[in-house]
């Protein structure tokens, strides 16, 4: 129906898309270097990845191999793809999700980066292998997202779906973003109270200046970053930011740290909880040097996770409200 496509519909179905047909042969390019990699390692023999062992878990040695292969079958689907195939996505956000899930050990390794007095552990080899497999996983995410979008999406020029921006939806908080964001902050605090518990001081980490900068960290991302999602002053600075103030907030400010330190929670506390389940079930629990109790870890893992999904939720949210609209349709 003419009378109820937007002002920009004409101009959505003649503007040139953005074919970007080099993202999957970078994807099969990094399948195929990263799984020779892993390969030779598998059969020679790894490096000794300190102090674990492992520089991948879930998929790790041989499997790290097979899912390489899977997402070298799917970057050559996608390359050969002419039209949408549901399994082939299925199958793409599969085994990227899966290359996500095998570097969950990267987050200590960013940390142990930023604040190298903390006493971290840190292996080269191992950082840089899950690194390159994040970077794969991000390739290849990208490729299925243009997939998608051309051969699912209504605009030739963007590829997006659904009715045009309003005015309103750019200022617009939904109510679940600002539950999400508020339920950051608890996920935060939770892990707080239970560290307050067991003991300021009882922590494995090194106590000095990087501790203190760790801490402020730890609470601009769990309390000021999740509340900047959705309140005002995370768009334009307040008033009482010197030489900032009216300003706008630049969106990547905020979308940058946001992404990271979401996706790392939920992938770390994620593969943590699955494997603290397991291991309360069965007896297998080992408590380590026995400073922490488990019921501590049964409260602190579960709020990082809230922590993290809380974050991503209303990072979802302010993603959509401050991109900038298509020229060509106007979503």
């Amino acid at each position: 129906m003419a009378a109820a496509t937007p002002s920009g519909s004409d101009a959505s179905t003649t503007a040139p898309r953005v074919e970007r047909r080099y993202l999957p042969w970078l994807v099969l390019g990094w399948a195929l270097a990263y799984g020779t990699v892993q390969l030779t390692w598998a059969i020679i023999g790894a490096p000794s990845f300190e102090p674990l062992g492992t520089d991948l878990m879930v998929f790790a040695g041989w499997a790290s191999v097979g899912l390489c292969a899977a997402v070298a079958a799917t970057a050559v689907g996608l390359i050969r793809a002419r039209s949408w195939r549901p399994a082939l996505a299925v199958a793409g956000w599969g085994t990227a999700v899966a290359l996500v899930l095998a570097c969950p050990l990267l987050l200590l390794d960013v940390v142990g980066l930023l604040f190298p007095g903390l006493g971290l552990p840190f292996d080269l080899a191992a950082f840089l292998s899950r690194s390159a497999a994040l970077t794969g996983a991000v390739l290849e995410g990208l490729a299925l997202r243009r997939y998608q979008r051309l051969f699912r999406g209504d605009c030739r020029r963007c590829g997006r779906t659904g009715n045009p921006r309003s005015a309103e939806s750019a200022v617009h908080v939904p109510r679940w973003a600002w539950a999400a964001a508020y339920l950051a902050v608890a996920g935060c605090l939770i892990r707080l109270a239970a560290q307050l518990a067991v003991g300021p001081g009882n922590t494995p980490l090194a106590e000095g200046p990087s501790m203190v900068a760790f801490e402020i960290g730890f609470l601009l991302a769990g309390i000021v970053l999740p509340l900047a999602l959705v309140h005002s002053w995370g768009r334009v600075w307040p008033r009482w930011v010197p030489l900032l103030a009216g300003r706008r907030v630049p969106r990547l400010l905020l979308l940058g740290p946001a992404v990271a330190i979401s996706g790392g929670l939920i992938v770390y506390f994620g593969v943590g909880l699955v494997q603290l389940s397991v291991e309360t079930i069965t007896g297998t629990w080992d408590p380590g040097d026995g400073a922490l109790p488990l019921w501590f870890y049964w409260i602190a893992i579960p709020a990082y996770l809230l922590w993290g999904i809380g974050l991503l939720v209303a990072t979802v949210a302010f993603q959509r409200r401050t991109r900038r609209p298509c020229p060509a349709c106007g979503r």
